[in-house]
């Protein structure tokens, strides 16, 4: 079989693309995520269209790359920092700090210091303490309240880790005023790898219940943080980029009205498609001589750059340029010396029947959260490595 057989019958997103294509046509001798910057600004610039009047605040922690934050800079894009170190990674690629927004919860009091001398004034807060953090380290900051949301139906629907409850919002609106700060408005997450627009509607009604509650309260909000959750493929059907966010902005419109400022966290649906890793079979092996189930060992694993396939919310898709032919379900894990390194096995992989130690692995669509998730060195093996065409 060549490299690729290309069916262009196929959502583009599964094609093969620049990144498969580079993977070709090299040898890589440790798992090496290819990333096309192209793509990354296609889908902002997609994204942007349908998300219209709404502005990007790219989120960080899903691909730090340089390249991605310079192109991004370049776009006018702004972002959404989680700690010290992403704000300077903006700083030094070019970002205004009135473009950075410090979107933890959770942040030390001298990261919040060091934001404030460097020039951000908007941050995310969802507790007493952290407002009076900012208030004593970041004085007349602007500010917005992070909201716990129920039952989204988001392929990875994120925990009470971050977030207050509707019966806390409005006392820390006030708290905010009080200790001199300038409350705007809330935050939420839908959940991350929300695959269609309409599965926002439940989340946004909870979210312009409180909207409407602190309005009438006499608080005067003026931003709207819908966070992420714009999906990426990874085997299931999703809207296109620009389709899904005009969507999502209709619905929006049609509960809050003509809200001042509508921020949007991109990450998963920025970059993730962008991104190709290259990959090698380790071994191949059945378990006993009854097994109907073959294991495929990779040379990566979750702790390697695939810890989304955690509780396997996170699908990807495999190609293997150097096998073909008849295909049969298989068990999928890392190369790590460590049980829970097992990547699929609930459900499994269709994987050529053929393949075998030294075949050669593409798995798409893997932009966002892979570098930031691999180790040092866990074992022994090396971090994932990076190329940027």
């Amino acid at each position: 079989m060549n490299a690729f057989v290309t069916d262009f019958s196929a959502p583009e997103s599964v094609r093969p693309n620049r990144a498969e294509a580079y993977i070709a046509r090299h040898q890589f001798d440790r798992p090496t995520l290819v990333l096309d910057i192209d793509v990354v600004e296609a889908q902002y610039r997609a994204l942007a269209l349908g998300l219209g009047r709404a502005r990007i605040h790219y989120a960080v922690k899903a691909n730090p790359q340089s390249e991605v934050i310079a192109r991004l800079v370049q776009l006018g894009s702004h972002f959404d920092a989680a700690s010290r170190g992403e704000i300077e990674l903006c700083l030094s690629q070019g970002a205004d700090a009135a473009q950075i927004s410090f979107g933890n919860t959770v942040k030390r009091a001298s990261d919040i210091a060091f934001a404030h001398q460097a020039g951000l004034t908007l941050f995310a807060a969802d507790a007493e303490e952290e407002l009076e953090k900012i208030a004593d380290h970041a004085p007349g900051a602007e500010v917005y309240i992070r909201l716990i949301v129920d039952a989204s139906q988001a392929d990875w629907p994120l925990s009470r880790k971050f977030g207050c409850a509707r019966d806390k919002a409005l006392d820390l609106l006030g708290l905010a005023v009080a200790l001199g700060l300038r409350p705007r408005g809330f935050s939420f997450h839908v959940g991350s790898q929300t695959r269609q627009a309409a599965m926002w509607g439940d989340t946004l009604d909870q979210i312009a219940a409180i909207w409407a509650e602190a309005k009438e309260a006499g608080f005067g909000l003026d931003l709207l943080n819908i966070g992420g959750g714009f999906p990426a493929f990874y085997g299931e059907a999703i809207e296109a980029p620009t389709a899904y966010a005009a969507a999502v902005m209709a619905q929006i419109d049609a509960r809050f009205g003509d809200v001042a400022q509508v921020m949007a966290e991109p990450g998963r649906g920025l970059v993730a498609e962008a991104g190709a890793i290259a990959a090698e079979v380790l071994l191949v092996s059945r378990k006993s001589n009854r097994d109907l189930h073959r294991w495929v060992y990779l040379d990566i694993g979750k702790f390697s750059g695939l810890a989304e396939t955690m509780d396997e919310a996170i699908r990807y898709q495999f190609v293997t340029p150097t096998a073909s032919g008849p295909t049969a379900p298989c068990i999928v894990a890392g190369p790590s010396c460590d049980s829970a390194d097992v990547l699929y096995e609930k459900k499994m992989i269709d994987l050529p029947q053929n393949l075998s130690s030294g075949d050669r692995v593409i798995i798409r669509n893997c932009g966002a959260y892979t570098t930031t998730y691999a180790t040092i060195g866990f074992n022994g093996f090396p971090p994932l490595d990076v190329v940027v065409i």
